[in-house]
């Protein structure tokens, strides 16, 4: 990073979480999200040939790096890319292209049986994925003792080649089902750095009171795209193929037509949303996937989202925390005040005069 940033760039060994050098990381984009992985991108300057050998151990799929700001961890993950690059004037850098270490099981794939006949708690279910896929491996993550009131049965089999992330996501996926993420702090007793499966049902929540934004104020800008493109009022969802018999046309299995009734009859008109799960073959669990996929996409869909100045009254924890959005301006002449829970952080750091701002994906609390 710049030498007047507040952001280090710590970089490790992906299975030990040594820390291998601290090095300077410029051009810096990160982002995190609730529901999928998020990214990083930056470029390592080699100016001399002592950089050089410091940079040399950079290795992608090997090496992780953590993103401190102030002393907290806001930002960790796995460098999947590097890309060495010298200019027409000689000049050498390397460029890496990193993933929150959600994106580890998606690296992974089932290749044991995995079976919960009895009805067990979907969280418990999930940690058990995420503690299959590191059984045998030194990269490893804690876990909490997060519950909740959904119990289900869940198998896997070997020689599907079942991605460890897209079991968890399908079985998230469920109505009443739950959100996961892999967080990163600090351990506030002995400084440890730890990375932590997060589990919420049916949402993952943090902070009990709201931090509040206002524009005039804190708000340097915002958006709200109304999208009825991603948007439905029915939904299907297809599984597995019926027909064991080679000869014959091959069929899925389809799910109950799941329709937003209240919709209709406030005039909305039919809008088809549909799925594919290949690997299902339960006619209620396809039904439960309709009905969940359907209450996440009623009508138009909107993810509003607000860029801030990031200050001291803004922790590194956002995702799952509660906003509270003022705006007064001539769309919002009566003002609006409305809770929203963020699921996404986009985080541009300063940067030769460029402030440090965050840009902060919404969703109704």
């Amino acid at each position: 990073m710049a030498l007047d940033t507040p952001y280090r760039a710590i970089f490790c060994d992906l299975t030990s979480d040594q820390t291998i050098d601290i090095l300077p990381l410029r051009d810096v984009q990160f982002d995190d999200y609730i529901g999928k992985a998020g990214s990083l991108s930056g470029t390592i300057p080699i100016p001399d040939k002592a950089i050089a050998d410091r940079v040399k151990k950079v290795r992608e799929g090997r090496t992780t790096v953590y993103l401190e700001r102030d002393g907290d961890l806001w930002w960790g993950g796995i460098i999947w890319t590097t890309t060495l690059q010298s200019s027409g004037r000689g000049v050498l850098t390397l460029s890496i292209q990193a993933a929150t270490f959600d994106s580890y099981a998606a690296r992974r794939r089932i290749r044991t049986k995995i079976e919960y006949n009895s009805p067990t708690d979907q969280l418990e279910i999930a940690r058990g994925l995420w503690k299959e896929l590191t059984k045998q491996d030194a990269f490893t993550v804690d876990f909490g003792e997060e519950t909740s009131k959904t119990k289900r049965t869940a198998a896997w089999r070997n020689g599907d080649e079942t991605v460890y992330l897209e079991a968890l996501d399908q079985l998230a996926a469920l109505k009443d089902g739950f959100e996961h993420q892999i967080m990163v702090y600090r351990d506030p007793v002995s400084g440890k750095r730890i990375r932590q499966l997060r589990l919420g049902a049916p949402q993952i929540r943090t902070g009990a009171t709201d931090l509040v934004f206002d524009r005039p104020g804190t708000i340097l800008s915002y958006s709200f795209p109304w999208d009825a493109t991603r948007g439905g009022t029915t939904a299907v969802a297809r599984g597995a193929s019926t027909n064991s018999n080679a000869a014959a046309e091959s069929r899925p299995l389809v799910s109950t037509p799941q329709i937003a009734s209240d919709l209709i009859a406030d005039g909305w008109p039919l809008i088809d949303l549909s799925s594919d799960h290949n690997e299902i073959s339960d006619q209620l669990t396809l039904d439960a996937l309709a009905a969940a996929e359907l209450d996440q996409a009623r009508g138009a869909v909107v993810i509003p989202a607000i860029s801030i100045h990031l200050g001291g009254v803004v922790p590194p924890a956002l995702l799952g925390r509660v906003a509270r959005i003022r705006i007064t301006d001539e769309w919002y002449s009566t003002g609006l005040d409305a809770r929203y829970r963020i699921i996404g952080v986009k985080v541009t750091p300063p940067e030769r005069g460029r402030p440090d701002t965050a840009e902060l994906y919404l969703e109704e609390a």
